[in-house]
């Protein structure tokens, strides 16, 4: 009987076992346990609780990472920039000082040197006509207008009193220089660039513009009275109208602001 008993719990014992193992097989991958000794100390942990030791030192890496090199963008940032506003302030200051130079050389050529009394070709005015072309070739816009100022008030490149200018400007650079409503008047600008030059209202009558760079240039209300324009380019020049063309002097060869040359302009309008 006892033999029997004995017989029927082992086999009561095997069954148990087997269903446990069915029960380990039928669970999904994240529960099933791993066994360690007891003496490891890891205890039955999953293979998920195993996924989420390693997953979030990796994560806290990570952001680490993106967080320092995020840290080092702005920074390199901030570096470009501070040394692109040391760039342009070098470079404003390099512009007043070679403004305050010329302005300081010209008047000792007007104070010292006589320039307003000197010859047609002394060596005075021929110094004068140099440093002038030489600083408006390396002064910005607004600097090239604080120049021309200058040099107007100064009486020293439009004709006055039936004179010529003191200093001519032929193949100066003006481009993109403000000179509204300046008094230009018998100003020599012969191969002149004044592209993109503001010239609103600004009074050009009798001013010698031959061959000079006027494209895109504004001419809104400009006096282009008896100006000599042969062989200038007016193309795209802005708000100019034909009755201030039609004042001009000459205009033989210069290209219009439509593109087309004044000879063939003349002949679209006879058209």
């Amino acid at each position: 009987m006892v033999g029997y008993d004995g017989a029927r719990n082992v086999r009561d014992e095997e069954r148990s076992v087997g269903r446990k193992k069915l029960a380990r097989k039928a669970e999904p991958p994240s529960k099933r346990r791993i066994r360690w000794p007891r003496w490891t100390g890891f205890g039955n942990r999953t293979i998920w609780d195993w996924l989420q030791l390693l997953i979030v030192p990796l994560m806290l890496a990570a952001f680490g990472f993106w967080f320092t090199t995020q840290q080092e963008t702005r920074q390199q940032q901030l570096e470009n920039q501070r040394a692109e506003a040391e760039r342009e302030l070098a470079e404003q200051r390099a512009q007043d000082e070679a403004l305050q130079a010329y302005l300081d050389q010209m008047s000792g050529l007007l104070l010292e040197r006589d320039l307003r009394t000197s010859e047609e070709d002394s060596e005075v005015r021929t110094l004068a006509r140099a440093r002038t072309q030489t600083v408006l070739s390396r002064l910005d816009p607004s600097r090239k207008a604080d120049v021309m100022r200058f040099l107007v008030e100064a009486e020293l490149v439009q004709s006055v009193e039936g004179t010529g200018p003191i200093i001519r400007l032929s193949g100066a650079n003006l481009s993109g220089a403000s000179l509204y409503r300046v008094n230009l008047g018998g100003i020599y600008l012969q191969d002149a660039n004044l592209f993109q030059a503001d010239l609103r209202g600004a009074n050009l009558s009798d001013a010698n513009l031959q061959d000079a760079n006027l494209s895109k240039a504004n001419l809104n209300y400009t006096n282009l009275f008896e100006a000599i324009l042969d062989g200038a380019d007016l193309e795209n020049a802005r708000e100019v109208s034909e009755d201030q063309l039609a004042e001009a002097k000459s205009l033989k060869g210069a290209t219009m602001p439509d593109g087309q040359t004044y000879e063939d302009w003349l002949k679209s309008k006879d058209r």
